[in-house]
């Protein structure tokens, strides 16, 4: 084959993307991957890894401020922001870099540009025309804008200003109370800024547990942050430094002036001008429609990622990019349950959950049995003084299969797991009873959210 003919063309180089194309190399098909911007996407450049990095530096402040706490002493704390976003840039870089070497270390070549379908099997890159028998459209989202609030890169930041902020805002409004939202609030609440979210939905994070939901709301309050929910905003009225707004809610309207607003609204999919209007792919609310193995409507033709059907998560994104090249490779691929995803918010307290919530299960049917388990219970919590949180697990009464799993708290991040594997597995109440639990560690609360769903709990 020429360099201009390839197995699999895959457009966009992020968690999908790049994913999808190492793994197509790996499986022996000629493959190349296209970015126009920089390789690893907007998780890896501009959200998931940079926003981590952002929120770790808070996290340290936190805990230096609060050095009493633990018989330590620190003097004159603060805070060099610059050194702060260097740092998350830093990070940025570096792994966007080991991108690349993973693209030359597969042998996947890359192909700088904007890239359009032209045809059957054929793409455009920048003026250059490449074919390949199946091409992958990975090309991701962007931030959903709103009428007369739009960002301006000043004083109206999409979350790209409000990762390099120049300096710290004094009174900043937060639009929009989903996981980018509520993180970028923790992050500038932790550092002094004084927050305020507005949500249009009747609670903060609204894809979550309601109870759950509950608690890391007053959480939030308790650090300082102002939470509006079901709140309605009026058009911003702007002037050479501060943004003016009247917000209704509660049944009272106010109006607030703050130095910056962070708009965090919701995605829009990549799908303009990628050549979708020759082919027979068809959109559902903006996203590419796929099938169980990611294949379009358009024969050759596939979608994985944010340009697809939510989640809009980028581990969901490289699992459909394995399943999408394995089904193609003809290996015995398996369609993914979206119920197994999980989903995990990086703010403090930290929020991580999977499966059905409490009432979504009720709602299908189930009779379910709930069990709950306080970070106060548990010893680890307690000496590592993080004493706020809650584990809670949903059970099908009928089988004992696990439903659902949803955690506010210390490190719940990484708990999460263990229950996403349990399902994965098909687990049942009693296979995680008879599952043996480190101690002291904050798993242990699992555990006993588990036994507390039958009656068994132990300490508590």
């Amino acid at each position: 084959m020429s360099d201009q003919n390839f197995d699999i063309i895959v457009v966009g180089g992020g968690p999908g993307g790049y994913v999808a194309a190492i793994r197509a190399a790996q499986l022996g098909m000629k493959t190349a991957v296209v970015e126009r911007e920089n390789l690893g996407g907007i998780c890896l450049n501009w959200g998931c890894i940079p926003t981590k990095a952002l929120l770790r530096s808070a996290e340290v402040y936190h805990l230096m401020q609060h050095a009493a706490d633990f018989g330590l002493k620190a003097e004159k704390i603060g805070f060099d922001l610059k050194k702060i976003v260097d740092r998350s840039r830093k990070v940025a870089k570096q792994l966007s870099s080991g991108i690349g070497h993973l693209m030359k270390k597969n042998k996947v070549t890359v192909l700088e540009g904007h890239g359009k379908l032209v045809g059957t099997g054929r793409l455009e890159v920048d003026g250059k025309t490449y074919s390949a028998k199946h091409i992958i459209l990975a090309t991701g989202a962007r931030a959903r804008n709103l009428p007369g609030m739009e960002p301006d890169g000043k004083l109206i930041w999409s979350y790209r200003e409000a990762m390099v902020p120049d300096d710290m805002p004094k009174r900043l409004l937060v639009v929009g109370s989903g996981a980018i939202g509520i993180e970028f609030a923790s992050f500038y609440n932790t550092l002094g800024a004084d927050v305020t979210v507005v949500e249009i939905a009747d609670r903060v994070m609204p894809v979550e547990d309601i109870e759950i939901s509950k608690l890391a709301r007053k959480q939030f309050e308790k650090q300082g942050m102002k939470i509006l929910t079901g709140a309605k905003m009026g058009p911003f009225k702007k002037s050479s430094k501060d943004v003016t707004v009247e917000i209704e809610a509660g049944g009272k309207k106010t109006t607030e002036t703050f130095d910056r607003v962070i708009m965090a609204v919701g995605i829009v999919p990549n799908t303009e001008d990628i050549g979708l209007e020759k082919t027979k792919i068809k959109l559902d609310r903006g996203h590419i429609v796929t099938d169980d193995y990611c294949a379009t409507a358009e024969k050759g033709i596939y979608a994985i990622g944010d340009v697809a059907a939510a989640p809009w998560l980028a581990h969901k994104a490289s699992h459909e990019g394995i399943i999408c090249v394995e089904k193609i490779a003809g290996k015995n691929a398996h369609p993914m349950k979206k119920t197994n995803i999980p989903g995990c918010t990086y703010c403090h307290p930290q929020v991580a959950s999977v499966g059905l919530t409490e009432a979504s299960a009720i709602e299908q049917g189930y009779k379910v049995k709930v069990g709950r388990f306080p970070f106060v219970g548990n010893g680890k919590a307690i000496a590592l003084g993080e004493p706020e949180g809650l584990v809670k697990t949903v059970f099908d009464e009928k089988t004992g299969e696990l439903l659902g799993a949803h955690m506010v708290g210390a490190e719940v991040t990484e708990l999460i797991q263990g229950f996403v594997i349990g399902k994965t597995l098909e687990t049942t109440e009693e296979e995680l009873m008879h599952t043996i639990f480190p101690h002291p560690t904050l798993s242990e609360m699992m555990h006993e959210s588990v036994l507390d769903a039958y009656d068994k709990v132990i300490h508590f």
